[in-house]
């Protein structure tokens, strides 16, 4: 299993240098990585994985869009002019964002529950952990490399 992770790991890096100026083809190629490694990591039968993506997937994209709306919100305020009314406004407003990103996890983990053993929803945590870890690695060993490389 480790040989398919190390080998998994080579191709990405092999991936990125063929196409560094695509952002999005390297998001595509990440994500098809973080999926693969996923799948392994957790053991997924066909399945579980038939079941277990479809959640996943909706659940990524609802936290992006939270994460969108909330830097969106944070982008336009004008820090000189915010008055406490306003404020306390966007206060409210991030309560909110935090109760709807509370409520979206607990509907994620039960809806998690009717496909996956509670064990693999446990150790999903960590493999993700893994994953993000091993990505920072590789960008930083990348940009390590580039701006020892840049004259």
């Amino acid at each position: 299993m480790k040989k398919k992770v190390i080998t998994l790991f080579a191709l990405f890096v092999s991936f990125l240098s063929f196409s560094q100026n695509d952002r999005l083809e390297n998001r595509e190629k990440i994500q098809a990585l973080k999926v693969a490694y996923i799948t392994e990591q957790l053991d997924l039968s066909t399945s579980e994985a038939e079941k277990f993506w479809p959640i996943y997937n909706t659940f990524e994209e609802e936290q992006h869009r939270l994460r969108q709306s909330s830097h969106d919100k944070r982008e336009d305020i004008n820090f000189d002019t915010l008055t406490e009314s306003e404020s306390q406004k966007l206060l409210d407003e991030m309560i909110a964002i935090n109760k709807e990103r509370i409520s979206m996890y607990d509907t994620y983990i039960l809806n998690l529950r009717k496909v996956l053993p509670a064990k693999k929803i446990i150790l999903l945590k960590k493999v993700e952990n893994e994953f993000k870890q091993k990505m920072f690695e590789e960008y930083r060993k990348r940009k390590g490399t580039k701006s020892r490389n840049r004259p």
